[in-house]
C-alpha cells in the first residue's frame, strides 16, 4: 500500500489524520529530525549555500572536500577516498570507470543495480559463481574479473563473514563492493566494511556507498587505494560532475560525537528489540544491523491494522518481489520498541 506524506516520515507519520509508528526506511541514525543534527546543517546551509554546482576542478575551490575525504578514508582505514553527490552515482561511476576489454564483471547473488550498467543476471549462488570465475580464469588471464557485491544484502549470506566469498580466488579478482547500509552503522566508529574486506587480500578493493543513510548526508563515496582514487578523479566523468553538497560535507565534518551518541541509541534500541520478540526464527537479520527482513503479507497487515507502517514494497521494480521489512532506527523511543514488540508477539502466539 502507497502512503503519501508531507513531510520526513521519522518514527511517526499520519495517515487520515491517524498517527502511525513507521518502522521502515534507511535513516538508521535517526538524523534527518534530530535537532543538534538539523542545526548544524542549517549553519553550514547560511556558510556553504544550498547548492554548489561547480566542477571540483574549478579554479575557484573549497578544502572542506579534500578535508572530508581524508576523514572518510581514516575513518574507513583506506588510502583514498572520493566523494560524489548521491551514492548511486558513486556505483554508476566505479561501474563504468571498470568497464573495458580488460575486465569482466561478475555479480554476486542481490547486487544492487547501482553497480549495474547494464542489466545482467547476479548469479544465483556463490557455488555457481566460483565455477563460473574458475572457467573464466582459465581460459583468460590477461581479463580481470570484476566481482560485484552488496557488503549487506539483508540476507545473511555477506555481511558480517562473508563465507561466500572466502571459497573464490580473490587474489586474482577486484572485488566492488555496496556499503551503503553498512557505512556509519556497523564496525567500529561506524567504518563499515572495508578493513574486513582487505583481510581477505583482493586483487584490488574499492567500496562505494550512499552517505544518506548511516550518516544522515546527501552524498557518495568511493573508498580504495591512492593511485585508483586518483586516476578516477582525473577522470571527465568526475571533473564534469557538480560535487556534494559543501553544507552536507562541513555538517559529517562537525558531526561526529552526534554519529557516536546515536550510534549507541540505535545499539540500545535493536537490543531491547532483540531481548523482548519471541519468535526471532520469523526474521532474517544480521547482527548489529537494525534492519529484519520477512515474507508474511499477513503481517503487514496485522502490523498496519495496529497503526504501524514498514518498508513494503517491490524493488527495485515492480517485476521485483516485495521487500518486507521492519527497520530500528535511533529516532525510536522505548514505548516505540515495546509496542512493536507486542504486537509481533500477538500476531506469532
Amino acid at each position: 500500500m502507497v502512503v503519501n506524506v508531507d513531510s520526513f516520515p521519522g518514527r511517526e507519520l499520519m495517515i487520515a489524520g491517524m498517527p502511525h509508528l513507521y518502522f521502515g526506511g534507511t535513516a538508521y541514525l535517526g538524523l534527518q529530525q534530530y535537532p543538534e543534527f538539523q542545526e548544524l546543517f542549517i549553519e553550514n546551509i547560511k556558510r556553504y549555500g544550498t547548492n554548489y554546482s561547480a566542477s571540483r576542478i574549478s579554479n575557484v575551490r573549497l578544502p572542506v572536500f579534500e578535508t572530508v575525504e581524508a576523514h572518510l578514508a581514516k575513518t574507513v582505514q583506506s588510502e583514498a577516498c572520493m566523494t560524489f553527490s548521491s551514492g548511486y552515482l558513486a556505483g554508476q561511476f566505479i561501474s563504468k570507470f571498470l568497464q573495458d576489454k580488460h575486465h569482466k564483471f561478475f555479480y554476486t547473488p542481490n547486487t544492487h543495480s547501482a553497480v549495474h550498467q547494464k542489466r545482467p543476471k547476479s548469479y544465483v549462488t556463490y557455488s555457481s559463481l566460483l565455477f563460473a570465475l574458475e572457467r573464466h580464469l582459465s581460459a583468460s588471464k590477461l581479463v580481470t574479473p570484476v566481482i560485484f557485491l552488496d557488503a549487506i544484502d539483508f540476507s545473511g549470506a555477506n555481511y558480517p563473514d562473508f563465507q561466500g566469498l572466502k571459497n573464490l580466488p580473490l587474489n586474482e579478482c577486484i572485488l566492488v563492493v555496496d556499503d551503503s547500509h553498512g557505512i556509519g552503522v556497523v564496525g567500529k566508529n561506524g567504518q563499515g566494511v572495508y578493513a574486513t574486506l582487505k583481510k581477505f587480500n583482493p586483487k584490488k578493493l574499492f567500496v562505494c556507498c550512499s552517505l544518506g543513510k548511516g550518516l544522515g548526508i546527501q552524498a557518495g563515496a568511493i573508498f580504495g587505494d591512492k593511485s585508483d582514487i586518483n586516476s578516477m578523479m582525473a577522470t571527465p566523468f568526475f571533473g564534469g560532475a557538480s560535487p556534494a553538497s559543501p553544507a552536507c560535507m562541513n555538517t559529517y565534518l562537525q558531526a561526529q560525537n552526534i554519529y557516536k551518541d546515536r550510534r549507541k541509541v540505535l545499539n540500545k534500541n535493536i537490543q531491547m528489540f532483540l531481548k523482548e520478540v519471541h519468535h526471532l526464527e520469523k526474521f532474517r537479520f544480521m547482527p548489529n544491523h537494525s534492519v529484519f527482513s520477512f515474507h508474511n503479507p499477513e503481517l503487514v497487515k496485522f502490523l498496519k491494522k495496529h497503526h504501524m507502517i514498514i518498508t513494503d514494497f517491490n524493488y527495485p521494480n515492480e517485476a521485483s518481489k516485495a521487500l518486507s521489512r521492519i527497520v530500528i532506527s535511533a529516532a525510536h523511543q522505548s514505548e516505540d520498541i515495546k509496542k512493536l514488540v507486542a504486537t509481533l508477539n500477538t500476531f506469532y502466539s
